[in-house]
């Protein structure tokens, strides 16, 4: 017999006497006809959205008996065209120009910190099943009801920065191919398709994920196999010393942030997952979807990064228009308008990168407070979509490298994160069984915060401590490496403070507030 759920969206929680003993499992879950109940203009939206069949849910917790994905090759293929992209061959060909490494251990790291950073993706991929909750909705277990705000407006700069940051390389892309397509034309272009897979949800999100990934493996693949016959691979040598040191950490920050870059987001989708799916399963599958495509095509950038030390077209091309041109360099020549073709598909890849920003920085927005939850999901996506086009125009001519520079500063808010959610879930709950899912939406009965806050401020301190930016290198990480380049390990601190820290301001609140 099918539960009734007494709730109305637009004016308070569950009303719990309507549950027995049977439906404990289903306490605060929202069933999708409520969201159409009223005559408001929040209730005529969704019933025009369901009409459209566009996803009606935000935050709000999935019911047992609407998780009915049950086809966990989706959970992996999520991540696989998410990453299968253009700007995950950018990460590992920094190797060479920025980094100077070379190219044994360039891989060692590509391998080894992709390896590192998609844990944490993977084991809070496992919570959507178990829980039916967003990961923001998820991390007020760790930062309280009214800190997890701080972590929500963190995510929301996140998702819309690189969003903006991954366009502007799409719409570079397209102007390499054809210089009558303007840096805006290309922008609006992706966007737009951004846009229509994200607004319609969870479902489209998937299916589009399912299947965009193999057109990027095969353009990749030409990429290989015209770079394996050109003969221009150089197998330069590793370096030694403090500048080797410097470099390879520097390195691997970049490579770790990128691949930690989904923890945030990682319950968003599993949540129509059923409760009975296999945490194992789970895992497996995304740690399959994320490893993948990262080792395969960051490793592909650093090979054919090698051929720039000794080959002038492939130095001018990377040098002049960045990723697109080197990729034109290698695709051009020997393929002529194909090799257009397949960097206009390598383009449109961004799409696949960008749809779990936007479809995610929905659920941010709506922790922000009850009148952010009262605006639908898919007014959320519109609105996002708009800000990132706002930032990416003008940053296309103007300050794309300042912009991307300040991403890469805000990746370290993630080591942070992970400190102390994975403290908080190892040290305190000690596993699920420490969560009550019937308080996920009662401040009183959640964490304070006070503690989760502390500690984000220490780890922000070690991140600091750490770094080495362009911008800014902290007074450990000028200790690493050559004078005036230092040696990155804000991520590692940044996780190290905020964990060691959560862990002695937790004891202390729990002793005061009980909770």
């Amino acid at each position: 017999m099918e539960k009734s759920f007494n709730y109305d969206i637009e004016r308070s929680s569950p009303d719990k006497t309507s549950y027995d003993v049977e439906a404990v499992s289903n306490v605060g879950a929202v069933p999708a006809e409520s969201f159409e109940i009223g005559d408001s203009p929040y209730a005529k939206l969704q019933r025009f959205a369901g009409r459209l069949n566009i996803e009606q849910r935000g935050i709000e917790r999935v019911p047992e008996n609407e998780r009915t994905d049950g086809t966990l090759v989706k959970v992996g293929t999520m991540w696989l065209a998410a990453n299968m992209v253009v700007s995950s061959f950018a990460i590992g060909a920094l190797a060479i120009p920025v980094f100077k490494l070379g190219f044994v251990d360039a891989i060692l790291t590509v391998l080894f910190i992709n390896l590192l950073g998609i844990q944490p993706v993977c084991f809070f991929s496992t919570f959507g099943p178990r829980f039916g909750l967003r990961q923001m909705v998820l991390s007020r277990y760790f930062f309280g009801f009214y800190g997890v705000k701080l972590i929500a407006v963190f995510n929301i700069l996140a998702c819309v920065g690189w969003s903006s940051v991954n366009v502007i390389v799409g719409a570079q892309l397209l102007n390499a191919v054809n210089n009558d397509v303007p840096g805006y034309a290309g922008i609006l272009i992706i966007a737009a398709a951004t846009l229509v897979v994200t607004f319609f949800g969870y479902k489209i999100v998937h299916a589009y994920e399912f299947w965009t990934w193999i057109p990027c493996f095969i353009i990749f693949l030409i990429v290989l196999g015209e770079f394996a016959h050109s003969g221009k691979f150089s197998n330069l040598p590793m370096g030694v010393g403090d500048s080797e040191a410097g470099s390879v950490l520097s390195f691997a920050a970049s490579v770790f942030g990128f691949a930690t870059g989904w923890t945030s987001l990682a319950a968003d989708y599993t949540v129509y997952q059923p409760t009975n799916s296999s945490r194992v399963k789970v895992y497996f599958w995304v740690f399959a979807g994320l490893i993948f495509p990262l080792l395969f095509t960051e490793m592909l950038g650093v090979a054919v990064m090698t051929a720039s030390i000794n080959t002038p077209s492939y130095d001018e091309g990377y040098h002049n228009s960045g990723i697109g041109g080197l990729l034109a360099a290698v695709l051009f020549p020997p393929l002529g308008r194909f090799g257009q073709f397949c960097l206009v598909i390598l383009a449109l890849s961004i799409i696949g990168n960008n749809c779990p920003n936007i479809y995610s920085v929905t659920f941010s927005l709506q922790v922000m407070g009850r009148w952010t939850q009262m605006i639908p999901r898919f007014v959320w996506t519109l609105i996002g979509t708009c800000v990132y086009i706002a930032i990416a125009i003008p940053g296309y001519s103007h300050f794309e490298s300042v912009l991307e520079n300040f991403m890469l500063v805000m990746g370290y808010w993630l080591a942070i994160y992970e400190g102390i959610s994975l403290s908080e879930q190892f040290v305190y709950k000690k596993g699920f069984s420490g969560y009550d899912i019937t308080i996920f939406n009662t401040p009183s009965k959640l964490p304070p915060g006070v503690a989760a806050i502390a500690a984000f401020c220490f780890g922000v301190f070690g991140a600091i401590m750490g770094m080495a930016q362009k911008w800014f290198t902290g007074p450990i990480g000028s200790k690493i490496g050559l004078p005036g380049y230092g040696g990155d390990i804000g991520f590692p601190l940044a996780f190290a403070f905020s964990a060691i820290s959560y862990c002695a301001f937790r004891y202390g609140e729990l002793k005061v507030f009980g909770r």
